[in-house]
């Protein structure tokens, strides 16, 4: 163990963290994750049009256009959020400006996308002839599209700044003119570049790449159970090298889970019945049933750290009891610490994957309805698992069972552990009085 150990930091980790803060990877993560927010309050909507009160369908029936805007707009262009973010922090991390970088990000993916729909007959009351853009297009299944036009305009602007093919202007210009008059050639290059792939050649980036990369998120985050096991594995697994799991898997994995959520929320929306919607492995799914008091489902450890007769242990459990009820696991991760530490990680890995294999199953069998909303991770898992079903009860009350089966799978090995720990600590107490 000690020798695979030793490998896993001295050759994988060092390959992990290299991954992970790769430029083009971590400007995906901060776009994406900056879109949170939105998506959010979205989420707030899709509840909003659907509590579980008698007569609240037939109160809200006339206001449901209205109230479903803010979801269209939020969820519901995601990929046009998403592209201006993750344009700003690549732009950032050249020392461009980020505004202008966002920008030009935003323009490349919106050309290389929307294609203008005429409409030549009005429809009294709907709509005038005339020409419109579809925002349909800028959903999150435009998502992989967004990234590659925000990489290849960034870039663009990048390498045109480096050879000086740029309109300098003369010292003494206010700084955010002379970046607009900088970013005019590598606009122009830009418009140009995807207007001919997209609207003479009909070379349609987001469907290539949806297409393509369709079986991933089948696996991934559709309703293949070995793929959100692997997910699972991986996340684990490098949490408990010290590396954190959705940073290295974020890149990969966000936007898959974004378009899955977004998907159910739609469909949802559409008056899709929740136990219909097309995907089981969202984030969300993972985060109210196998996240329970964060990655690893390390809530069960800290109520086992309370009962301890290591002083230590059970400082560490009030400590972070309560960061752990609002899914917040870092103290215990690195106080116990979990990382690196053999006992600790095999529980950390096996649990979050039998409670995964059981949720599974009881949402392909109908008792647990799919994920349609999504809500903030800090908020405590019962609660959000009821919400995030349609107020489903027994999404609650499976949440509490994982509780306790993790509770079973992590007591041997935490007694193992604290049998480690009184034995370091009455080490301690002989030495002190010596």
């Amino acid at each position: 163990m000690e020798k695979f150990m030793s490998w896993i930091e001295v050759k994988l980790m060092p390959v992990a963290f290299k991954m992970s803060n790769q430029r083009h990877m971590r400007a995906i993560r901060q776009g994406i994750v900056a879109t949170l927010p939105l998506t959010i309050v979205g989420s707030f909507f899709v509840i909003l049009l659907n509590l579980p009160i008698t007569g609240y369908a037939e109160f809200i029936e006339p206001y449901k256009a209205i109230v479903d805007v803010p979801f269209r707009f939020t969820v519901g262009i995601l990929a046009l959020y998403a592209t201006y973010g993750m344009g700003a922090a690549l732009a950032k991390s050249y020392d461009l400006d980020e505004v202008g970088g966002g920008l030009l990000a935003t323009v490349g993916f919106l050309i290389s996308t929307v294609v203008p729909v005429q409409v030549t007959e009005s429809v009294e009351g709907v709509i005038a002839s005339g020409r419109y853009l579809n925002i349909a297009s800028l959903s999150s299944s435009s998502l992989f599209g967004a990234i590659v036009a925000s990489i290849i305009s960034i870039e663009i602007y990048r390498i045109m700044k480096e050879k000086k093919i740029t309109i300098k202007m003369p010292e003494g210009v206010p700084p955010e003119v002379s970046n607009s008059f900088a970013a005019l050639l590598p606009a122009l290059v830009i418009i140009l570049l995807f207007w001919v792939l997209r609207h003479f050649l009909n070379f349609d980036i987001s469907a290539l790449l949806s297409k393509l990369l369709m079986p991933l998120k089948d696996v991934l985050a559709g309703n293949s159970l070995i793929g959100g096991l692997i997910t699972v594995f991986l996340i684990t697994f490098f949490w408990a090298l010290g590396i954190h799991g959705p940073a290295i898997m974020g890149p990969v994995i966000r936007p898959i889970w974004d378009v899955s959520i977004a998907e159910n929320m739609t469909e949802f929306t559409n008056g899709v019945a929740a136990s219909n919607l097309p995907n089981i492995f969202t984030e969300q799914f993972l985060q109210w049933f196998v996240w329970i008091g964060g990655a690893g489902t390390t809530l069960a450890l800290v109520f086992l750290f309370l009962t301890s007769k290591s002083k230590y242990l059970k400082s560490l459990g009030r400590l972070s009891l309560l960061p752990g009820l609002f899914n917040i696991n870092e103290p215990i991760i690195f106080g116990a610490p979990i990382v690196m530490n053999p006992v600790l990680a095999i529980p950390f890995i096996l649990a979050p994957l039998v409670l995964t294999t059981l949720s599974y199953f009881l949402t392909i069998t109908g008792v647990i309805p799919l994920m349609m909303a999504r809500l903030p991770f800090t908020m405590p898992s019962p609660v959000a698992a009821v919400m995030s079903t349609n107020w489903n009860l027994m999404a609650g009350v499976l949440v509490v069972i994982n509780f306790i089966i993790a509770l079973l799978i992590y007591y041997p090995f935490f007694k193992m552990f604290e049998k480690q720990q009184l034995s370091k600590e009455l080490l301690h107490e002989v030495e002190e009085i010596k």
